[in-house]
């Protein structure tokens, strides 16, 4: 019996790391869509919720259509809001290519991008697919800068839909099951889908 308060003891800090193990922040633990499909990916898709970067990014109203080229490169041409200077929204028009640097996991892409027009920015950034049916969501994730402990210090996120004006309950959670992977629960936030002129926006519980 003496031996028993040690081993709870063991049994306990077992638990926690292993707690500790599967909340892990680290970029590279994250897990992508496995046995990607760029042509089943390509398409329009319309953003539903964004986790901003740093610095200057797409308000609302943002779409991307992806192509894929005779040579198997996706494209895509993406559109949206700009907010500059604090108070100046503009309608902007991106262009982007894709490269996998790993054939082994295509679904971990970089991506090259330009603004179509003198105040926007061109980069590039990785271009992680986290999850998608291609039917009806895609969860995208890109990483600009990692913290000495692997855990991302500047990061974006795009909760993407076939449909502008949201997604069912049921993916809706599967949804949010990936944001907290991806250490990005509760970072969230709602991108208008106005379409033409109307005041409707789409339909997305954060």
């Amino acid at each position: 019996m003496e031996h028993t308060p040690y081993t709870f003891l063991v049994i306990l800090l077992s638990i926690i790391d292993h707690g500790l193990a599967q909340t892990s922040c680290a970029v590279d633990s994250f897990t992508v869509k496995e046995d990607f499909d760029l042509k089943r990916y390509a398409g329009k898709w319309y953003a539903l919720a964004k986790k901003d970067p740093e610095g200057l990014f797409l308000q609302d109203n943002i779409s991307a259509e992806y192509t894929i080229d005779e040579d198997g490169t996706m494209v895509a041409s993406s559109k949206g809001r700009v907010k500059l200077f604090g108070f100046w929204v503009i309608c902007a028009d991106m262009a982007a290519q894709y490269s996998v640097p790993d054939p082994s996991i295509p679904a971990k892409m970089f991506m090259n991008y330009q603004g179509l027009a003198s105040y926007l920015s061109s980069g590039g950034d990785n271009y992680w697919v986290i999850d998608t049916d291609y039917d009806n969501y895609a969860i995208t994730y890109a990483c600009r800068t990692l913290k000495q402990d692997g855990s991302c210090d500047d990061g974006y996120s795009l909760i993407f839909s076939r449909n502008p004006q949201g997604l069912p309950l049921a993916i809706q959670r599967l949804v949010r099951q990936k944001q907290e992977e991806i250490c990005m629960s509760g970072q969230f936030q709602p991108v208008l889908q106005s379409g033409d002129g109307s005041n409707e926006s789409s339909i997305f519980d954060i």
